[in-house]
């Protein structure tokens, strides 16, 4: 570090000693490579996470049927050795390796991914990426839970199999149902109508099933047996278990990006052993957990670190270079540069707003920002008043002055947002996603105006949520005076740690809150499938029929000028409506030592550690410089 570095921004390097204590244990080898994770994760359950700091643990801890490239990101075989695609690009077939193992020396198999992606899309589980999965034939129907007549179905008993372990499932019956009874409402108002009595024929047998007020209590209907789910037959769903070590999984159309899907962490098989016998969360503990993948998890210290160390069962161990990797619990972007340039961090994702002008100016080989397919954006609440007015949403969007926000704020080469799809995305694909206004405080106020609040008087004091981050306050901050200025309204700002903050906006407990999508894959339907009506990720709640039926149309269609053109029609109506506020296209900010090998940017700035290694001599003559 140069003395006008330390002059000019003194503020990282206060707390540098409490920082070494914060980090460090008496007697505690260093780990071979250490990152700063960006917050306190939330889980490291597949089927439950969320977002981008807890899937790097997921993605090191599990693998799935694919995996991906480091550098090009194109699908490399993972648990699976090898696929096959049907001519209609509909029917997959996976051969597993037979040299895949858990964690505990226990052999994976097809069943375990049978299971996991059932687990997945049970509606109990409550995936919000269980959608990913819907491209399977009737996958959406067994997790939407909605049942008709002729339909077979899975009905799951409260009574468990024998010799079940203590979190497995209740007996499974399976049948056709023929008819459905609705129960009768009640003569007084404080009466609730009764559950429905599903009658189910079962090995040519009529059998009634009704689900009891509370659990362990008899259902109304004296005819019916209790139940804990009824549900689409499972083995209606397009995944099939062929042999041992095959997978075949069946496609309601063609999906281009299916094998990229395969590997996103929510698709990462599950122990059923472990999950069966503790139950979540406590499977997810260190002292519990089983995984697959090139690391596991040997312990946990809250506000500190994860360890991960290397996987003897990993069936590529030879080729994982790392034994030890350190995932931090540095939320603050500050405290991450002074673990960096202390040597405690070997790589941080973001720097700090306030050092980035000093960086780029330093020309520093270990600070390149480059651009990334993901978007900045703000979710508006369309359930809470004046939010519902399609004009106060315009206003608000129309109000924000995108480019004061990165000439201010974050000075990094970021991109105004004008669309959803970030414009990057025509490097990969023919899509040129159409473009919303700019910046127009005028039109903004006649908007308001024009709904009532002229001038912003009587419009409600609404909120901006937030999670812990510098960036997110600053942004925050500037949003509200701009509005402030602008159209004469007063903003609060509420600001939430990560776990409860996802909470609060899976709940709809905001006005507007700020978020952030990196893609899952290449194409726009990353960004545009979540803004559907009913879509887990739609935590904004808006619904527009003509929109939901282009992205269906888009996501059957097989002509790619015409799928494409079918994304843009739907991606021009979300830029009208203006549920989300788009702000702008961010870039990988990112520091990693140069004794740092196999990590490459790439547009979804996603690192696999097991691609990760460290040249240990020029790691220890930079230690010894510093």
């Amino acid at each position: 570090m140069t003395g006008r570095f330390i002059v000019a921004y003194g503020v990282i390097v206060l707390g540098v000693i409490g920082l070494v204590w914060a980090f460090w244990r008496p007697g505690e080898p260093p780990a071979d490579f250490s990152f700063c994770n960006g917050t306190e994760i939330k889980t490291v359950d597949p089927a439950l996470v969320t977002g981008q700091p807890e899937g790097r643990v997921v993605w090191a801890i599990f693998e799935g049927l694919t995996t991906y490239d480091p550098k090009t990101l194109a699908p490399r075989p993972g648990v699976a050795e090898s696929w096959e695609i049907s001519e209609d690009k509909r029917v997959y077939t996976f051969h597993l390796r037979k040299n895949a193992y858990w964690s505990d020396g226990t052999p994976i198999t097809a069943e375990d991914f049978h299971w996991s992606f059932r687990r997945l899309l049970h509606p109990e589980t409550a995936s919000e990426y269980a959608y990913e999965l819907w491209y399977v034939v009737n996958a959406e129907k067994y997790t939407s839970g909605q049942v008709q007549v002729g339909d077979p179905v899975e009905i799951e008993l409260e009574e468990k199999p024998p010799g079940a372990r203590p979190y497995a499932s209740g007996v499974i019956l399976r049948g056709s149902i023929v008819a459905i009874e609705l129960g009768p409402t009640g003569t007084n108002e404080n009466q609730a109508e009764t559950s429905p009595v599903y009658v189910v024929e079962i090995n040519g047998r009529k059998e009634y099933f009704q689900k009891p007020e509370r659990e362990g209590q008899p259902p109304r209907d004296p005819r019916a047996r209790a139940y804990r789910w009824l549900l689409f037959d499972f083995e209606h769903v397009g995944i099939k278990v062929l042999d041992r070590f095959t997978l075949q999984m069946t496609l309601n159309h063609p999906v281009p990006y299916f094998l990229q899907i395969i590997g996103f962490f929510p698709m990462m098989p599950v122990p059923r052993h472990c999950v069966e016998k503790y139950g979540y969360p406590a499977w997810t503990k260190p002292e519990n957990i089983v995984s697959n993948g090139p690391f596991m998890l040997q312990y946990r210290r809250i506000r500190d670190r994860i360890r991960l160390v290397k996987n003897p069962w990993y069936w590529d161990r030879e080729n994982v270079r790392l034994n030890t990797v350190d995932v931090l619990a540095a939320e603050s972007a500050i405290t991450g540069l002074n673990l960096y340039m202390t040597g405690a961090a070997d790589w941080i994702p973001v720097v700090p707003n306030e050092v980035v002008g000093e960086l780029l100016r330093q020309k520093r080989s270990d600070f390149q920002p480059a651009p990334y397919l993901a978007v900045e954006y703000y979710i508006v609440n369309t359930r809470r008043p004046p939010l519902d007015d399609l004009r106060v949403r315009r206003a608000l969007g129309l109000a924000i002055d995108k480019r004061e926000i990165i000439n201010r704020i974050l000075q990094t080469g970021q991109e105004p947002a004008l669309s959803f799809v970030p414009s990057s995305i025509a490097k990969y694909i023919p899509y040129q996603p159409p473009q919303m206004p700019d910046y127009d405080p005028a039109a903004a106020r006649r908007l308001l105006a024009e709904a009532g609040y002229p001038g912003g008087k009587g419009f409600p004091k609404i909120e901006i949520l937030y999670n812990t981050h510098e960036s997110h306050q600053a942004i925050a901050e500037l949003v509200q005076a701009q509005w402030k200025r602008n159209l004469g309204i007063n903003v609060r700002l509420q600001n939430q740690d990560w776990a409860r903050y996802l909470a609060s906006r899976r709940q709809g407990e905001f006005w507007v809150a700020r978020a952030g999508w990196i893609a899952d894959y290449l194409d726009p339907n990353t960004f545009l499938e979540m803004m559907t009506t009913g879509n887990p990720n739609n935590h904004g709640r808006w619904s527009n029929a003509e929109y939901d039926r282009l992205i269906s149309q888009a996501q059957v269609e097989v002509d790619e000028q015409r799928r494409l053109a079918y994304f843009r029609e739907a991606e021009t109506i979300l830029l009208q409506e203006m549920p989300i506020l788009p702000l702008y296209f961010p870039v990988t900010r990112a520091m990693v030592r140069p004794y740092v090998h196999g990590y490459y940017g790439n547009v979804l700035d996603i690192h696999p550690l097991k691609s990760i290694w460290v040249d240990v001599s020029k790691k220890g003559r930079e230690r010894d410089v510093h």
